[in-house]
């Protein structure tokens, strides 16, 4: 029994899990084929696969929020039968989750007691809360103030937040949910130190992720998962990336991109003294100046919602600039629609490739001409040409690797990887001399990451575009970009060669640090 400062959990010290012959099947799909995994006290066991592999669904069925068609789960050798999260956490089981579940107009102390009992009946009992928060944050080096509001803190000290939420309520397993996908180089390796602290004394930690070196840096033991099943168990000390890439996929997988030098041509992209006022009404962007020359990818680096996705809607037209001016190969296209835009040589590769790359009523022949159908080949006059239309489609179906029974396939019968394989066989068919590509690889598997790494690489040999690759993946922008633009809070912290920073140095670009003022 733990005292707590609002109430008595009852917590159950996790010595081991075991989940044995674990099924679970939606419609259509078998998400868990049989599967075997668990984990002991003290350790980091890592859940590593492709999406759609089953790692989620399984921790959510050892979380309760779903439960198992077959298979039997125990705690410290018994049997349980977990039905809700409640039940999770009443067995000492806690999950973080890769998005966070806070209020931000409420404090940190707040937000830790929200949906718990007070121990005062029907008046708050913060004071005891609180005091409860700074034990826990003196104990496992989760610096954060209790009192501070949520939205006073940066994204690394919310995601404390949220691991005190689950300790508070007494969990010494904690599943952790893709932790480092929002944040800093420096704040990951802040998070590592934590977690490691608490492994030593006596808390399990069951880790997913796809950053393959961070799984490797952190974990005792590495389950891979293809297809709803177990393809293998190994200690992180026999694993190499290499290794770990080709039991996710089941074949060798290319995990650095060839990066040959080109030589770069004029600026095909310019922004000069861009101000942006984003959707809550305060500028998104203040005063950006950015060159991108043709043969260059230009990579923006930074932690999510600093302005990234204001920056590439300015520039493809769906977004004015409060100030500034947008110019494509020397002409100020500033204001310009986006089909304007497009006939000009741009392409967009948008965040958001369900609301804004594709129309999911159609299908896969009418998404890959949606931009051109009424340009040539694709049409005469005013008449369709449905032979080219087909011609043009199978081509681009079979270059791009596009999974489909056919061209009249629904869209909606897609995985994302080959939506965005349509997205970008339709955006870079269209041979741009400007190409804004904003997340290309999110949620991806590692395979179709691979895949758009290398379109993006040959597009910028052979057709010498001008790319501005938009990504929160750091690893992604390192292997891609010729220069990186360090983005925080609307501003640029810096722009620097690839080759000529460290992570570290861009961890503090992105935490607001200018370049001039790195020692």
């Amino acid at each position: 029994m733990i005292k707590n400062s609002s109430k008595i959990i009852n917590l159950i010290k996790v010595e081991t899990v075991e989940m044995r012959g674990i099924v679970k099947q939606f419609p259509g799909v078998l998400a868990n084929d049989h599967i075997n995994f668990d984990v002991h006290v003290g350790e980091v066991h890592t859940l590593l696969g492709e999406n759609g592999a089953g790692k989620s669904t399984l921790m959510k069925i050892l979380y309760g929020i779903y439960h198992q068609d077959e298979g039997e789960i125990y705690v410290n050798g018994k049997l349980v039968n977990i039905r809700s999260p409640l039940d999770a956490i009443r067995l000492g089981i806690g999950m973080v989750h890769q998005h966070f579940m806070l209020v931000p107009t409420l404090t940190v102390a707040e937000n830790v007691a929200l949906g718990l009992p007070s121990s005062r009946k029907f008046l708050l009992d913060l004071d005891m809360v609180t005091e409860r928060i700074k034990e826990l944050v003196k104990i496992n080096g989760l610096y954060v103030d209790p009192e501070a509001k949520v939205w006073q803190l940066s994204v690394g000290e919310q995601q404390r937040v949220e691991i005190l939420k689950v300790l508070y309520r007494g969990a010494s397993l904690l599943i952790l949910d893709e932790p480092t996908a929002v944040l800093t180089p420096q704040e990951v390796e802040e998070l590592f130190h934590v977690l490691r602290s608490m492994i030593k004394r006596g808390y399990t930690i069951i880790f997913i992720s796809h950053k393959l070196r961070e799984v490797l840096s952190l974990s005792n033991r590495i389950t891979i998962l293809r297809d709803g099943k177990v393809v293998k168990t190994l200690p992180a000390v026999e694993a190499t990336q290499e290794k770990l890439a080709r039991l996710m996929v089941g074949r060798e997988v290319l995990l650095q991109v060839e990066h040959p030098a080109v030589k770069l041509g004029k600026v095909a992209l310019a922004l000069e003294g861009i101000w942006v006022q984003g959707d809550e009404g305060l500028h998104a962007l203040r005063g950006i100046d950015l060159e991108v020359h043709s043969g260059e990818i230009l990579g923006i680096a930074g932690v999510s919602g600093n302005g990234q996705s204001e920056l590439a809607e300015v520039i493809a037209g769906l977004r004015k600039p409060t100030q500034g001016k947008v110019f494509i190969k020397g002409i100020n296209v500033t204001n310009w629609s986006p089909s304007q835009l497009l006939d000009y040589g741009l392409s967009y590769i948008p965040e958001e490739r369900m609301r804004d790359g594709v129309v999911q009523e159609f299908n896969i022949e009418e998404n890959l001409i949606l931009k051109d159908h009424i340009h040539p080949p694709y049409a005469k006059g005013i008449f369709m040409n449905f032979h080219k239309i087909g011609q043009e489609s199978e081509r681009l179906i079979k270059n791009f690797d596009i999974r489909t029974p056919s061209r009249y396939t629904s869209l909606k019968s897609l995985s994302g990887g080959n939506i965005q394989k349509l997205i970008l066989a339709r955006e870079l068919s269209r041979k741009p001399s400007v190409l804004v590509a904003a997340q290309p690889t999110r949620g991806l598997d590692i395979s179709a990451t691979e895949y758009v790494h290398r379109q993006l690489i040959e597009q910028r040999i052979k057709l010498k575009t001008a790319t501005l690759l938009i990504s929160d993946d750091l690893d992604e922008i390192l292997s891609l970009a010729d220069r990186i633009a360090v983005i925080y809070e609307g501003e640029i912290m810096g722009v620097v060669k690839r080759n000529e920073v460290s992570v570290e140095e861009l961890g503090m670009m992105m935490g607001g640090v200018h370049k001039d003022n790195i020692p």
